[in-house]
């Protein structure tokens, strides 16, 4: 299982509340990987007066964010996002030391007390400079949704965010590791992103075949990704469409909009008039995104 620690930090107007760093990486990630995140969070720990000593104040700054304006999370595969962003730095800030790094993360809430468990990337960020001040990063977010990284209030807006630490050699294992000689900066509202519970939808028209002007019963059901149970659960109490499409037409129009009931459900009837497909259609929320089931054909005798 995935580790939900609470890591608290503040570098001027940084806040990561936490770091979700995989136990032996069973992810599929590595030791190492883990460890930046680790010591990610050691320094900006640090940063916040919360040990001794504090990191000195990198002079770099964060811009040009760019990650998915949606990103769909379901109940067990990872996800991962590219997150692009530019990099800028006094000319004495080497980004192509060895020791040297910057990563993108996601959090949600305020950025001085996260509500959620910030999001990172599995690795550091690459970055190629672009200038003798500035460089172009590209780096991940790493989701694992069978592994607890996210809790269904989690649903939602998220804010970007970029960190940048520069060890000069120091060693945050080391038994005479300096903070003090450690550079750190970081800095929040960078950009949004909707991080959403997967939704599925589906529909079933019966009897087939009908006869024209008979009535028709549609059913079918509306589901969203539960990050705490790890399965799909219904999702009630919203509003859905029915559409339909004859045999040979390529868009569908709407016949009527339903209620999900108790567990998702869907029903309702018509008068069957022509060939066709059925299909409901969700339009979506902030937390769930829009869907629509594959249509179901009837054959109208």
């Amino acid at each position: 299982m995935r580790i939900r620690a609470t890591v608290a930090a503040v570098s001027g107007a940084l806040a990561l509340s936490a770091l979700a760093v995989p136990a032996a990486q069973a992810a599929g990630g590595t030791a190492q990987d883990g460890d930046y995140r680790a010591d990610a969070a050691k320094i900006a720990r640090a940063a916040n007066d919360r040990a001794p000593g504090k990191p000195y104040d990198l002079n770099v700054t964060f811009s040009d964010f760019k990650v998915a304006k949606a990103i769909k999370v379901g109940t067990g595969a990872h996800v991962s996002r590219t997150v692009t962003y530019t990099l800028t730095h006094d000319a004495d800030v080497n980004v192509k030391a060895a020791d040297f790094l910057t990563a993108p993360y996601l959090y949600r809430g305020d950025f001085t007390a996260p509500s959620a468990v910030p999001l990172m990337g599995n690795n550091p960020a690459t970055c190629k400079a672009t200038s003798a001040t500035t460089a172009a990063c590209t780096g991940k977010i790493d989701i694992y949704p069978a592994q607890d990284d996210l809790l269904n209030r989690d649903a939602g807006t998220w804010k970007g965010a970029a960190l940048a630490i520069d060890y000069n050699g120091q060693d945050p294992d080391g038994f005479d590791f300096d903070i003090t000689k450690v550079g750190y900066a970081g800095q929040g509202n960078l950009g949004t992103a909707l991080i959403q519970r997967a939704s599925l939808l589906t529909v079933d028209a019966t009897p087939e075949p009908v006869k024209k002007g008979a009535t028709l019963t549609v059913a079918g059901k509306l589901s969203i990704a539960n990050w705490e149970t790890h399965k799909y659960s219904g999702y009630a109490n919203q509003s859905v469409k029915l559409q339909f499409r004859t045999k040979n037409a390529t868009s569908y129009t709407t016949v009527k909009t339903i209620k999900s009931a108790a567990g998702g459900v869907l029903k309702t009837t018509v008068k069957a008039s022509a060939d066709g497909y059925y299909r409901y259609s969700f339009a979506g929320n902030v937390a769930v995104p829009a869907v629509n089931a594959a249509g179901d054909l009837v054959d109208v005798q």
